[in-house]
């Protein structure tokens, strides 16, 4: 930590560096981060808003269906995006790696900062849809940023220890995709965590999934449906944690050998 803190200018710059590139040359710019949220809310609206109970006088049957999806919507996005950015950030910067010394871990770190400024601009989006559909937010939205940060964490352990893995071994960037579309079906993106769809006995061992707690947090804290902080959200933290101090021992035992096999 202490090494990352004389590095924090060059996070700065990096962080600052890949928000430019992103949306350098781009049609839609930062509606990107907006469109495909918006797009996969539609798509579970018409599909799956019968299954959820949001629409058939189920237990979240006032909250309605766009507003449902796209709660949950958002910070999975943050979370696969952040994923999908530290995850390649090593090889993606092997020119640097190659050519000078300083924390490897700054790669993974900026990349997912990068993804910060897409899930503020969805945010903005989901509280004018809550505007919208006349739905005002209570003090539980102050417990957001415990989520995010939640969701950034196990974005993080994640993206950190594949990061490491892709650089020396480079197939390892095709099991992404395949790992955010199987925590995507594990996570409660379309459907509430509480509801028939998860029994109960199990329901313990789901949580060990991180974004269990993070979207039923997210739900809880906005539209009041759902479980609030408990046992699954202490667990979903735990894991989170977990994961990013096993990923950052795991990458600083490889840092070294970087430079040699990129």
């Amino acid at each position: 930590m202490r090494e990352l803190w004389s590095y924090r200018e060059l996070l700065y710059f990096l962080t600052w560096r890949d928000v430019k590139v992103r949306y350098k040359q781009t049609v839609f710019g930062a509606a990107w981060a907006v469109i495909q949220p918006f797009m996969l809310m539609i798509v579970l609206s018409a599909l799956f808003g019968r299954f959820t109970g949001t629409s058939q006088g189920g237990t979240n049957a006032s909250i309605p269906n766009p507003i449902f999806f796209y709660a949950g919507l958002v910070p999975w996005t943050l979370f696969s995006g952040a994923l999908a950015g530290s995850s390649g950030s090593v090889v993606g910067g092997q020119g640097l790696v190659t050519k000078v010394y300083f924390p490897r871990l700054i790669l993974p770190i900026a990349a997912t900062g990068t993804y910060l400024v897409d899930f503020a601009i969805a945010m903005a989006v989901l509280m004018g849809m809550m505007i919208f559909y006349g739905i005002a937010p209570t003090l539980a939205a102050l417990w957001l940023p415990v989520f995010a940060l939640i969701a950034v964490v196990t974005s993080l352990g994640i993206g950190i220890g594949m990061s490491a893995l892709n650089a020396k071994y480079r197939d390892i960037r095709y099991a992404v995709g395949f790992v955010l579309q199987l925590l995507f079906f594990l996570s409660p993106v379309m459907y509430p965590a509480t509801s028939s769809f998860v029994p109960s006995a199990i329901r313990p061992f789901y949580g060990l999934n991180p974004m269990v707690g993070v979207i039923e947090g997210f739900r809880w804290s906005l539209l009041g449906i759902g479980e609030g902080p408990s046992l699954m959200t202490l667990l979903s933290a735990v894991m989170a944690v977990l994961l990013f101090v096993a990923a950052v021992l795991y990458f600083r035992r490889l840092e070294r050998s970087f430079a040699d096999v990129i």
